[in-house]
């Protein structure tokens, strides 16, 4: 008995040893991997919590390998909000070479204005960029830009420098800083003492802290490569307003270099989604960034299984047509007959479902010409199923999917002078093919209606009561 229980205190001496020796080397590993190796770095921040978490993860990735191609001569930094998954930091540092920085999320008071977003609450991380005091100058970035060429220069900026895409108010999805830890604990104060904020989020905040950033003179490079002091606005090359390039569909920024696209309009259209483009050709620039970087691999498997899918529904549908036509044609027996106009109303329901469901299932980053093609496909397989499960007109039924197939060329046809013709051959097109749609949906509430009268006839025959009145109104 002595003897077991001394090869247990030795066991357990062994296992403390053992993981000191663990938390030493993950210890050093962090060390190791937190290292800077540049003066400067560009950063951008990653927090969960909205329902799109997963879109800013590849769009961060994107960015982050984007300027490593361009073989930036800085770190890349992603400040990341501790709840961030372990397998996207991991994947941050060990595949795309980042610098992951933990940090805990600013607390919000302004979360309760009445002008408040809340899918802002958590972008005043944005002020931990202050805090990265092992470097020179940070450029911090959201991850909806889209670098053409790299801006290192910038580095040798002043103590802050940002662009006014508005008018009056500068932009904060691209900005130069000088970290300060004293700057920065006065920033978290002036959070808590709930300093005045326009919109309750970083661009509020930030541009509340620099107010007379307009009155500072322009940011341009010296030529000896020294860096400059005090604060400075940038030319807007540094930040296009991607809205500016749909009005003449090419850039036309004479002041500064045409270095930098950002996004910051509606969040359903962002560039990595798959149906902002062709609604917004620049989506696929981006995408052809993301091809050329991160890849698709991550959503490959899923998008087999969608097609393999809706090969098979296409393939079922076809043998089984025949004998789902006999058993719609037999004469209902008397239980069931009664619920044979309900089941008819629903063929409506069923062609919105057809049209809707692949918008769901289709993943949301892949790129835009295999997103439209797999809607299309799995659109028109889920209509075709709905036409022959209801006996529907299928010409009728597959009207909108040749529709959607028609507005994406008139909207992506490359040779547009400008933007306004651009609008005008969209809205030309939808006046022409408004009748055509109309008369699907006239076939279709025909065809509907024609099968009721069909099964309260055969109902009627065989003794049974007719349809309610009210359903056949509703056709």
């Amino acid at each position: 008995m002595r003897i077991g229980g001394v090869l247990r205190i030795l066991a357990v001496v062994l296992v403390v040893l053992a993981a000191e020796v663990v938390e030493e080397s993950v210890a050093e590993y962090t060390k190791a991997k937190t290292t800077t190796k540049h003066r400067n770095a560009y950063a951008s921040m990653m927090y969960m919590g909205t329902p799109r978490d997963y879109e800013f993860y590849v769009a961060t990735r994107v960015l982050i390998r984007s300027l490593a191609k361009l073989n930036v001569d800085a770190d890349l930094v992603v400040i990341a909000s501790r709840d961030v998954p372990v397998r996207w930091v991991r994947a941050l540092e060990q595949e795309d070479g980042a610098r992951v920085v933990s940090v805990d999320n600013v607390n919000n008071p302004y979360k309760n204005q009445s002008n408040f977003d809340k899918r802002f609450k958590l972008t005043l991380n944005k002020l931990y960029a202050w805090s990265l005091v092992d470097y020179d100058r940070v450029v911090m970035l959201d991850s909806d830009n889209l670098f053409l060429q790299k801006t290192d220069e910038l580095f040798q900026c002043g103590q802050f420098c940002a662009v006014f895409i508005n008018p009056c108010i500068f932009h904060t999805g691209l900005f130069v800083l000088e970290p300060s830890k004293r700057v920065f604990d006065d920033m978290i104060n002036e959070v808590r003492v709930g300093r005045k904020n326009p919109d309750g989020a970083d661009q509020g905040f930030i541009g509340s802290y620099f107010p007379d950033l307009l009155n500072q003179p322009m940011f341009y490079p010296p030529s000896n490569g020294s860096v400059l002091g005090g604060n400075y606005r940038l030319p807007l090359g540094y930040q296009m307003d991607a809205s500016y390039y749909y009005l003449k569909l090419r850039w036309s920024i004479p002041c500064g270099p045409n270095s930098v696209i950002t996004f910051p309009g509606a969040s359903w259209l962002k560039p990595w989604y798959w149906w902002s483009w062709p609604v917004l050709p620049l989506g696929l620039q981006w995408h052809e960034q993301r091809r050329r970087t991160l890849g698709y691999g991550a959503e490959m498997p899923l998008i087999l299984i969608e097609i393999l899918l809706c090969l098979g529904i296409l393939t079922m549908i076809r043998l089984a047509r025949p004998n789902l036509i006999k058993l719609s044609h037999r004469r209902l027996e008397k239980p069931a007959a009664s619920f044979q106009p309900a089941l008819k109303l629903a063929a409506f329901w069923s062609i919105i479902v057809a049209y809707s469901v692949p918008f769901l299932i289709i993943p949301t980053t892949i790129h835009p010409f295999l997103g439209w093609l797999l809607y299309l496909l799995g659109s028109s397989t889920l209509s075709f199923l709905a036409a022959t499960v209801f006996l529907l007109p299928i010409l009728s039924v597959l009207v909108p999917s040749a529709g959607i197939f028609g507005v994406l060329l008139v909207m992506a046809y490359p040779w547009y002078s400008d933007g306004v013709v651009r609008g005008l051959c969209i809205f030309l097109y939808a006046f022409c093919v408004a009748p055509v749609l109309w008369t699907a949906v006239v076939r279709i509430a025909a065809a509907i209606q024609s099968s009721i009268d069909r099964d309260a006839f055969f109902a009627v025959k065989s003794g049974e009561t007719s349809p309610s009145s009210r359903f056949n109104k509703w056709c």
